[in-house]
């Protein structure tokens, strides 16, 4: 295929360079003349024009469609049967992945580090999960992957207890980069009978550089989710959902479209979508461009380096089994040295210098590079540098930022109802403390980066309320679903057992 095209665009370039005249939605005219002029003045005066609604000929209608062509186009790219483009983030593809997965089976097996989304896919689908802890950082509270053979283990486990699972979720790359062995991961979720789901979010840009780790999809992966907008260079929601050749490709296919019309706007932006065809035919021509990328987080990770007040985490991640590999875009710097917190440090560096890192932890920061993107490292530097003088004046004073003090990553409660079933039960709201020992009614998960602490149907420990609450008092923390924003509340299955009759 012609991977120097993006059909989709031209279509849309095409139909814009015809001067139609718009009497239909969207309500801005589709010029600036015409009712655009607002989102011209500030976004450009191409905006509005190739903002097109869906159902249009020569752009997404008919079997051949221009739409067609480029999502083909982009499935050869990423070594994929097939694409599905997400609007909506790859929350989508999550939601998406488990409406899917419900039809081989209603039990899932997931790595408990998932994003919060398929949790939230868990709940629509009407799945039974059973969870399995990946490698815990200690140090750092970090969340890695999972090894084979504790997959394996997982799912023998599962398999003895009468509760075979169809389907496995797991995550690779990680938040810090971090690449589990999908290859084998893949032959062992199929050894069982189960499709493999990948949550290849921050991994869009694997396999187009050999200098980064390869596509899941080609590594044997059923489902891969992309959030394609992290480091590949789309607009922001702008994702894809790739379904690989393998075992379940004929059977999970209509599932997936069956899902993806349940999970897709009926109004999808074409500028979103645009945005996914042109970074496809970025990346599959930016071979220079992406190790020019490469290069710049070498030489960040070098500088920090040399300075001896910071560590590079990944320098460190060859103790842990499960890391295979590691996305070479991903510098996390572990501060912990210069007596203040990960989030004191990010604070000062946009506050002071105008330099955003992409998240901080109580000991680290964490800069993402994207894939076609070079970064000034000697401005990330001389900020870095400057923030770390301002912490070790202060330091001197005895003014260390308490919050280096943080718990740890806490264990998963037991499951004590269906997922589902505690969510639709009847629900009441106590005080954290009356919390410890009650079901869960909600979803709660730190961000970042976003993994559920909590799902209903689990009892609520003492060691998880405190590290929620740690998070919610953190300078850059926020707990997603929480019944307030200190999390000094937790809403709770009222009756577990009138509500696991009706259900």
């Amino acid at each position: 295929m012609d991977q120097t095209r993006a059909p989709y665009v031209e279509a849309i370039q095409q139909l814009a360079s015809s001067e139609p005249l718009h009497v239909m939605v969207p309500g801005h005219g589709g010029t600036p003349a015409a009712g655009g002029a607002h989102l011209a003045d500030v976004y450009g005066e191409r905006i509005a024009e190739y903002d097109v609604p869906l159902m249009l000929d020569g752009i997404d209608l008919g079997d051949h469609s221009a739409r067609v062509q480029s999502q083909q186009l982009a499935a050869e790219a990423w070594g994929a049967k097939r694409v599905w483009w997400l609007t909506n983030g790859a929350s989508q593809g999550n939601r998406t992945a488990a409406l899917a997965v419900r039809g081989l089976g209603e039990r899932v097996l997931m790595q408990r580090s998932s994003h919060s989304s398929f949790v939230d896919g868990v709940l629509l689908a009407g799945l039974i999960p059973a969870f399995v802890a990946p490698t815990i950082d200690e140090a750092h509270g970090i969340a890695h992957g999972l090894t084979p053979e504790r997959l394996d283990e997982a799912l023998r486990e599962e398999a003895e207890h009468g509760r075979k699972a169809s389907s496995v979720y797991i995550v690779s790359p990680s938040y810090f980069g971090s690449t589990a062995d999908v290859r084998a991961l893949a032959e062992v979720a199929h050894a069982h009978g189960a499709a493999l789901i990948v949550d290849g979010a921050w991994g869009a840009h694997f396999g187009f550089h050999e200098g980064l780790p390869e596509s899941p999809a080609r590594l044997g992966a059923d489902i891969v989710i992309s959030s394609t907008h992290k480091l590949a260079g789309s607009l922001t929601q702008a994702s894809m959902l790739h379904l690989a050749e393998g075992p379940f490709a004929e059977q999970l296919e209509p599932l997936i479209d069956r899902a993806y019309t349940m999970t897709a706007s009926t109004s999808a932006s074409a500028i979103l979508m645009g945005s996914l065809d042109l970074a496809r035919r970025a990346l599959v021509q930016g071979r220079d461009q992406i190790g020019a990328s490469i290069r710049a987080a070498e030489q960040l990770r070098e500088r920090v380096r040399a300075d001896d007040r910071f560590l590079v985490i990944r320098d460190d991640f060859s103790q842990f089994a499960d890391i295979v590999q590691t996305d070479p875009l991903r510098v996390p710097i572990d501060v912990s040295k210069i007596g203040q917190s990960g989030h004191w440090v990010r604070d000062r560096l946009i506050t002071e210098h105008g330099v955003f890192f992409e998240m901080s932890t109580a000991t680290t920061i964490v800069a993402v590079i994207g894939a076609l993107a070079a970064p000034d490292v000697d401005r990330v530097m001389r900020a870095l540098g400057a923030v770390a003088d301002e912490a070790d004046a202060l330091r001197a004073e005895g003014r260390a930022d308490t919050l280096t003090a943080f718990p740890p990553l806490p264990e998963a409660g037991m499951l004590r109802m269906l997922p589902r079933a505690a969510y639709f039960a009847e629900s009441v709201v106590v005080t954290a403390h009356q919390a410890i020992g009650r079901i869960s009614a909600d979803t709660l998960a730190a961000y970042p980066p976003g993994i559920p602490n909590l799902v209903p149907g689990e009892e609520i420990t003492e060691q998880t309320v405190t590290f929620l609450q740690a998070v919610a008092a953190s300078p850059t923390g926020v707990v997603r679903g929480a019944a307030d924003p200190l999390v000094a509340t937790f809403r709770v299955v009222r009756d577990p057992v009138t509500a696991s009759l009706q259900a």
